[in-house]
């Protein structure tokens, strides 16, 4: 497949034809011709959101992908309308999940100093292994929303899609997660 078609191919009557055969049979060639026809709007759409060449290219075919399964869930009466918002929506939420990534560390857990001399390296090292015996105390699903979310670097909605958690719950496990490992990590200091 063509990564942009020519969208002056594209009308209204061709694509809910080729959508409708897609449906009908499950052949992806109807549903790579019908996105072929959208996929250099698909791309503007993200350049203007992520301001990314290569990002942009890249969530363009994420956004195929993601339409091989919600075109078979979705009444859609105007693709071209529909794949505009699908493909905004793609884009705010790797937006989001950027910028919440950034956001959380686990430095809100653990101070480690910024000049590693042989004493100090002898406390992050000390430090680190709290915080793995706190890791470890956690519940199970706040231990796997931690895991997946900071040493994984996952994103809510991969985890979400790696768990079968609902997004609230992975939301609140990490938070949760998060609050015990501060605590824990504090008691370690005192000790």
């Amino acid at each position: 497949m063509k990564l942009f078609g020519n969208a002056q191919n594209s009308d209204p009557m061709t694509d809910e034809l080729l959508l409708k055969r897609y449906l009908e049979t499950g052949d992806l060639k109807f549903l790579g011709t019908l996105y072929q026809n959208h996929a250099a709007m698909v791309y503007y759409v993200c350049m203007k959101y992520l301001q990314d060449s290569e990002l942009s290219k890249d969530a363009v075919m994420q956004i195929f992908e993601e339409l091989i399964v919600k075109v078979k869930k979705q009444e859609i009466r105007n693709f071209g309308s529909w794949l505009h918002i699908v493909s905004r929506n793609y884009c705010l939420m790797q937006l989001r999940a950027g910028k919440k990534m950034q956001q959380v560390s686990f430095d809100d857990v653990v101070e480690f100093p910024v000049d590693l001399h042989q004493e100090e390296a002898g406390a992050k090292e000390r430090q680190l292994t709290a915080l793995e015996r706190c890791v470890e105390q956690l519940p199970e699903k706040q231990k796997q929303s931690i895991d997946l979310f900071f040493l994984k670097e996952r994103c809510y909605k991969e985890i979400v899609d790696d768990t079968g958690y609902s997004l609230n719950d992975v939301k609140s496990y990490i938070q949760n997660g998060k609050r015990n490992l501060k605590i824990c990590m504090d008691k370690n200091r005192e000790a």
